[in-house]
């Protein structure tokens, strides 16, 4: 395969871990809301985590035991700040406005609010750590937030004040800063990543939980809500942050955006809702926002600073490099390596080798 065709390979692949992550969290959103007649919100908020960071524990070992050759590079010391950040917005924080907004909201229209994740982890992305966006990205954004404004409206109406609707865009927020924090770690196994939040996150949830005097459900309730946190919030997370790798975390938000029509079309069809006119009208919006982002193509000639780092890799265009020890030749592998200035010209995302300025 040709460098061209590596390069395209690389971006359609994080396409489609963005898409999974998106389908994967967007299909958990009813299932839980499901469970919340059964276990309080925090409670469940913890066990969601629980369930995550004992599953991919359980996957962690089992690979380590299965694999051949070279793993994923591991969590170092200079990555528990960022992780520590990610963990306390998006692991504890995060999960339990999402389940106190999901007591007070129709799940389908929690569902589509849930796009609100994309937009702020966007928002934090161009204007705090600097990644780059052009206008077709911006207005893109635009109507996913115009989109996230009429569902509110559209609840307060209803309801007054839509206290359960800013719960959620509250939760959309910490998983913002969550992912811009993640992104710092994504060159690292994204399985070990996912695992620490995960058991990390729902122990402190759970504990909070019994602080305030909350109990355990039932047993197949609790087993119920980790096999969905397994799924919606363990693997979800590690295609995630396998996205990252590709696209950047704008980028990745924006094709993440894709979650909560997941889980609208399962909310309507699993609890029976009647969605009014102005649910329809904001998903249309929502979907032409999505749209404009995935139908982006950025080129330009552009140039590479020396960087060291470890990551699993394949030597494309950006990795053309010695190496201090015998080698087979097998690919991708992991290893610290080095990367020489280099200029050229191709299409690209900022992910994790094109941090350049624009």
């Amino acid at each position: 395969m040709n460098q061209t065709s590596n390069r395209s390979a690389g971006l359609h692949q994080g396409v489609v871990y963005a898409l999974l992550a998106a389908a994967l969290f967007g299909a958990s959103t009813p299932f839980a809301k499901s469970l919340l007649d059964h276990v309080e919100p925090v409670v469940l908020a913890g066990l969601l985590y629980m369930g995550s960071g004992l599953g991919l524990l359980m996957l962690y070992l089992a690979r380590r035991f299965a694999r051949s050759g070279d793993a994923e590079a591991g969590l170092t010391r200079k990555d528990l700040p960022w992780l520590g950040g990610a963990i306390a917005a998006g692991g504890v924080a995060g999960p339990v406005l999402l389940m106190l907004g999901l007591a007070s909201t129709p799940a389908s229209s929690a569902s589509l609010l849930l796009n609100m994740e994309g937009v702020l982890t966007s928002m934090l992305a161009w204007f705090v750590f600097k990644e780059n966006f052009d206008r077709r990205i911006f207005i893109g954004m635009l109507l996913i937030v115009l989109a996230g404004v009429l569902l509110s409206w559209d609840q307060a109406a209803a309801r007054g004040l839509p206290l359960g609707a800013l719960a959620i865009i509250g939760a959309c927020l910490c998983w913002g800063i969550d992912n811009n924090l993640t992104r710092k770690v994504s060159a690292s196994d994204a399985v070990q990543i996912a695992c620490v939040k995960g058991l990390v996150a729902g122990s402190v949830n759970l504990v909070i939980a019994f602080t305030l005097g909350a109990s355990l459900p039932a047993a197949s309730t609790a087993i119920t809500a980790g096999l969905i946190g397994f799924c919606g919030y363990g693997l979800s997370l590690v295609m995630f942050v396998l996205a990252l790798r590709h696209l950047g975390t704008a980028r990745t938000g924006a094709y993440f955006s894709a979650a909560p029509f997941v889980g609208a079309a399962l909310s309507l069809l699993m609890l029976g809702e009647q969605p009014a006119l102005m649910f329809w009208l904001a998903a249309a919006l929502m979907a032409a926002g999505i749209w404009l982002h995935l139908t982006e193509s950025h080129e330009h000639e552009h140039e590479h600073e020396p960087l060291g780092h470890n990551h699993t890799h394949s030597h494309d265009a950006h990795h053309q490099h010695n190496h201090e020890f015998e080698w087979d030749g097998s690919e991708p592998h992991t290893h610290p390596h080095h990367h020489a200035p280099l200029k050229h010209s191709h299409k690209h995302y900022p992910d994790i080798h094109h941090q350049h300025k624009h």
